[in-house]
């Protein structure tokens, strides 16, 4: 198996299983990060498109949510090459 397919496969272990409405939800926060928007006006807006799937973000984890969609971001720029 090449890198690339190993990769991708470990980073869908690492993410998980998500539901359709928790793919649609991460679908909105990933577009205002790619356009330089912070994690929290992401997530605001998501929050307000998606409230059912809304994130409470405070202090005790901005970090690891920081790090979970800074992940899921370049896995998805990764799997967008990919299909090219």
């Amino acid at each position: 198996m090449d890198m690339l397919k190993q990769y991708l496969l470990r980073a869908k272990e690492i993410i998980g299983d998500r539901s359709q409405a928790e793919e649609l939800y991460d679908n909105e926060v990933l577009p205002g990060l790619r356009n330089g928007s912070s994690i929290l006006e992401s997530i605001t807006l998501a929050n307000q498109k998606f409230p059912g799937e809304a994130l409470e973000v405070d202090a005790s984890n901005i970090q690891d949510v920081t790090s979970h969609y800074e992940f899921l971001l370049e896995y998805e720029n990764i799997r967008q090459k990919a299909l090219r």
